[in-house]
């Protein structure tokens, strides 16, 4: 009985641990990815103020 009691909560523990590394990996990826468009977007700025500073000499 205790022997099955602990197979069962045991399951039940791997199962919660890769739901919960899972959700991590997608929050983390999903952090990436908005980090990401704010460094296009600052390097877009960065090129567009630097070719007009050249073109305006």
């Amino acid at each position: 009985m205790t022997r099955t009691v602990l197979t069962v909560l045991g399951v039940l523990l791997a199962i919660w641990l890769v739901i919960t590394v899972i959700g991590a990996l997608i929050a983390t990826l999903k952090f990436l990815l908005y980090v990401s468009f704010v460094v296009l977007i600052v390097m877009g700025v960065v090129t567009m103020i630097g070719r007009s500073a050249k073109s305006d000499r």
